[in-house]
């Protein structure tokens, strides 16, 4: 009898682990903003925004784009919460949550920067 309890012990623990780390049960939280900047208190405000993402466990993807992984839904509802709590008063400020695979099926395409060719320079011949 210990042996089976044991062994059930066994694999619900293998499946709680495997629980936590599905691709479908992690989820992405996404910001999207777009605030103004005309003033230098709309300036303030919008860099406390960003200081608030980035305290809270954000990266930013792009300029007006801040992500953050959470290991569950339950998690990501925390981090969702809290960035509605700072949201600014002007702006616009959209929050997506995706899940670990979603996000994985997306496709980057990054450019390479252009750079202006330097102009040969003249060069001295000898014969």
């Amino acid at each position: 009898m210990g042996v089976i309890l044991e062994n059930f012990y066994t694999q619900c623990m293998i499946k709680n682990a495997f629980e936590r780390l599905n691709q479908y049960r992690s989820m992405w939280v996404l910001v999207f903003f777009d605030l103004p900047t005309e003033t230098k208190t709309e300036r303030r405000t919008a860099a406390k925004f960003r200081k608030t993402l980035l305290k809270d466990g954000f990266s930013m993807f792009q300029f007006s784009i801040y992500m953050r992984f959470c290991a569950s839904r339950e998690n990501a509802q925390v981090h969702t919460a809290r960035v509605k709590i700072n949201l600014p008063k002007k702006g616009h400020v959209g929050i997506l949550n995706i899940t670990d695979k979603q996000f994985g099926m997306m496709e980057l395409f990054i450019g390479k920067k252009e750079v202006e060719t330097e102009k040969p320079s003249q060069q001295l011949e000898f014969f």
